[in-house]
């Protein structure tokens, strides 16, 4: 088994340094630029129009937390599901690992990645509404592999091309739900539990983990969508602001770290020579790596994952739920990740200058290091605590999501074999070596990121006009019975043109 998990190792590492190259993380970064520089900035243009009509409108917009569709979820609903699944293992022990391996400077190009990524996040889920449709059960499917499918698909020349995305994106999607969805987190709650109860290598406690999670995860995954959204409603609106305050009490404690702390991040961005010798673009470069690598592994932008439980939204207008879209990056990378990254940045664990672990311990290891400096023993049960419930739900909500690639491949009648082997991984994951379970899903991620990107940027000038009609209907109001961009789909524009809202 060592052998084969070597060689595994080899084998990915190989190929994770193909897809995470200058080459992938261009065109992971410059297509959030691109995206932003097309739509005119509207991730800060219309930051107030999107939060009044996303989480702002919570209690006073009905359509946002219930829908009256059966067949459909909620927008509140929809945000947590993809919360759920991008708010996990990778905003603890993902930020310490940036930290580690790039130094203070990985969290500012983490801030980058997310701050572009918003309109990645929004093309994304744009596309996903416009080119959704009901299966054969009455539900919405959609996500990167129906844009990628009909949107590229009918472009000049791109039939043959847009059906052999869709298909290798479906393809990865599948893996990587079993990776940054499955084994990953498993790994992560079995390390966290068996740290807080001092288990030390034991091999029992890891076993009744993943037997605890699976059976939890059966019970939820068996109810399909429905179950999953209303699970992941009344739990990650918990767990974020339980980490939160944690994390802000720990900040608080440490607020004369506050200020260092940042200099730290601005300075190991940008490299600034210290009075101690000088410094190489080679550290810049890893500083960024690390940044881009984490912060898509946190917020999934430009991976095309969320997109797919955006897509059951009972939403009508597709910058409706663009706009949840870049609620979502904005929660997950600029308030969770930066609350971890300035506990662990002000709790003494790690040099400042190059943002190495002065104990040793990495990953995990280190956030659980940093909450135990400040909180003593129950550092580690608060660490357990909020990784147990951050990557249960992400193991939830990567379940739909390789649920949905399965069913565009085999079709919706299959999708219970799908779901049979994704909890039966669960078991296996636990044993898992923690390093190998993230790398594996730093590479699925990557390939993913892939055929998505080059359908979002085929399809940007759709992504604008959509925008535009949303625009002058709805904001400017300049036109506003202009004939709305709902779908692609005759029979589903229609559909949403006879709806009352």
């Amino acid at each position: 088994m060592e052998n084969f998990l070597g060689g595994l190792a080899k084998v990915n590492d190989a190929v994770n340094g193909v897809v995470w190259g200058v080459p992938a993380l261009v065109l992971l970064i410059g297509t959030g630029i691109l995206m932003t520089v097309v739509t005119k900035f509207f991730q800060f243009t219309r930051f107030g129009h999107m939060w009044k009509n996303t989480i702002g409108g919570l209690f006073s917009q009905k359509n946002i937390r219930k829908s009256d569709d059966r067949h459909s979820i909620s927008q509140f609903q929809a945000l947590c599901t993809a919360l759920s699944a991008t708010i996990g293992t990778g905003n603890i022990a993902g930020v310490a690992y940036a930290i580690t391996m790039g130094g203070p400077g990985a969290v500012f190009w983490m801030w980058i990645a997310a701050i572009v990524g918003m309109m990645t996040n929004y093309s994304e889920n744009v596309l996903g509404i416009y080119f959704r449709r009901r299966n054969e059960k009455g539900e919405w499917s959609g996500g990167a592999m129906y844009y990628l499918h009909d949107g590229v698909g009918k472009m000049k020349y791109g039939k043959v091309i847009g059906k052999i995305l869709a298909v290798l994106f479906s393809v990865f999607a599948v893996f990587a739900s079993f990776g940054i969805g499955n084994m990953g987190q498993v790994v992560s709650i079995s390390e966290s539990i068996t740290t807080a109860v001092n288990a030390g290598d034991s091999k029992i406690v890891p076993l009744i983990v993943g037997v605890v999670v699976m059976i939890l995860a059966i019970l939820v995954i068996i109810g399909g969508l429905h179950r999953i959204a209303e699970t992941n409603e009344r739990i990650v609106p918990f767990m974020a602001v339980f980490y939160i305050i944690g994390a802000l009490v720990i900040i608080v404690m440490n607020i004369g770290q506050v200020g260092p702390a940042f200099a730290a991040i601005f300075k190991g961005a940008f490299n600034f020579k210290s009075a101690a010798g000088g410094v190489t673009g080679a550290v810049i470069a890893q500083a960024m790596q690390w940044g881009f690598k984490r912060g898509v592994f946190s917020n999934e932008a430009g991976l095309g994952s969320s997109v797919m439980v955006h897509s059951a939204s009972n939403v009508k207008e597709p910058v409706v739920q663009g706009l949840w879209g870049i609620f979502e990056v904005f929660a997950d990378t600029i308030i969770v990740c930066t609350c971890t990254a300035l506990v662990i940045l002000t709790s003494g664990v790690v040099d400042l200058e190059t943002g190495a672990s002065l104990s040793g311990v990495t990953k995990l290891g280190l956030a659980t290091e940093a909450f135990t400096a400040n909180f003593g023993t129950f550092g580690g049960i608060f660490i357990a605590v909020a990784v147990s419930l951050f990557a249960f739900t992400t193991i939830l909500g990567w379940s739909f999501y390789g649920t949905k690639a399965w069913e565009y491949l085999f079709g919706t009648k299959s999708t219970m074999i799908y779901k049979i082997i994704f909890v039966l991984i669960i078991l296996a994951g636990c044993t898992l070596d923690a390093s190998l379970a993230i790398d594996l899903s730093d590479t699925f991620n990557g390939l993913m990121a892939i055929p998505n990107l080059i359908g979002v940027v085929c399809l940007s000038g759709l992504v604008v006009r959509i925008t535009k009609n949303y625009t002058i209907r709805k904001i400017k109001k300049i036109e506003p019975d202009a004939e709305p961009m709902y779908s692609a789909i005759p029979e589903v524009q229609k559909e949403q043109e006879q709806r009352v809202d």
